[in-house]
């Protein structure tokens, strides 16, 4: 794996535009990237820019920007206000992606990452798929188990992919990103979840009860078409590696909206991050592996 260096990556990415599209773990490795980048910028030569689902970070030398674009189900859906969305009850349009598209379909590398919401937060937990429209007066809602509406999204990807982009665009789709919710996983306590971890898991080949590997091989699967037309959607396997990093999450102590009381920090089974990446950390080995990629002849 090739050492980042931000310069090399900025002059690849001169005259070209780079969009991370997907979910929060999404924006974490986009924040990441963007720490990692402008840091080899001098003050006056970058912006970045919000503008509701987008986030837009351009650095004038090399005329390159760096977005994000909310859209965690990828499919027009229930969720796709960035601020404002319903976690546990999930509507996805089946047929429904230009809308979405329209903000990353002049890119020129496209960096996707939707496991997270696709995950069941509870055992008996279903979403609806919306077909056709209400203005058309032919609207249908049916409901299906969390993987199948991952399946259709993916699949609706993949047309649109094999409809509007050519062999020149750099597609990847992230691996899923564990979680370490449960302690009893690695011996600890499920109450105190991943707080006060400090040390990575030292056994070779540990797996959490809730790292899956299955969606990633299904959308291997529903990729695999597009290589006839010479389109590669490289999937960015760092399941394994990120599976060991207990202790790289923010716990209590992430930034939040409304800051945490004395009450919630001292209830970390209800209220600590063992989801998201504190940073410096994970996301910016993952861009490692991204950066890898791009710089290769």
């Amino acid at each position: 794996m090739a050492w980042f260096n931000a310069t090399k990556l900025l002059e690849k990415l001169r005259n070209k535009r780079m969009v991370f599209v997907g979910d929060s773990i999404n924006r974490n490795q986009w924040v990441s990237m963007v720490c990692m980048v402008e840091a080899s910028i001098p003050e006056g030569q970058k912006m970045r820019v919000y503008n509701g689902s987008l986030i837009s970070f351009t650095a004038f030398e090399y005329n390159a920007t760096i977005d994000f674009y909310w859209s965690p189900l990828i499919l027009e859906s229930n969720s796709d206000n960035p601020i404002i969305h319903r976690v546990e009850y999930r509507i996805i349009r089946a047929e429904k992606i230009e809308k979405h598209a329209r903000a990353w379909g002049n890119a020129d590398v496209i960096v996707f990452n939707s496991y997270l919401w696709w995950r069941k937060q509870k055992p008996d937990m279903k979403m609806k798929v919306m077909y056709g429209s209400f203005e058309d007066g032919d609207a249908k809602l049916d409901e299906v188990e969390m993987v199948e509406g991952f399946e259709i999204a993916l699949k609706k990807l993949t047309e649109w992919v094999g409809a509007n982009v050519n062999n020149k665009t750099k597609i990847y789709f992230a691996g899923s990103s564990p979680t370490h919710t449960w302690a009893s996983d690695w011996g600890g306590d499920d109450s105190n979840k991943c707080l006060n971890e400090s040390e990575p898991i030292q056994k070779v080949g540990y797996k959490g009860a809730t790292t899956d590997y299955s969606m990633m091989d299904m959308a291997k699967q529903i990729f695999r078409p597009l290589e006839q037309k010479g389109i590669n959607v490289q999937i960015l396997n760092f399941t394994q590696l990120t599976d060991y990093r207990i202790d790289a999450h923010p716990t209590v102590f992430r930034r939040q909206f409304t800051p945490l009381t004395k009450e919630q920090i001292a209830n970390p089974s209800s209220y600590a991050d063992c989801t998201h990446w504190c940073l410096p950390g994970v996301p910016d080995v993952w861009n490692h592996f991204l950066y890898s990629y791009l710089v290769q002849k």
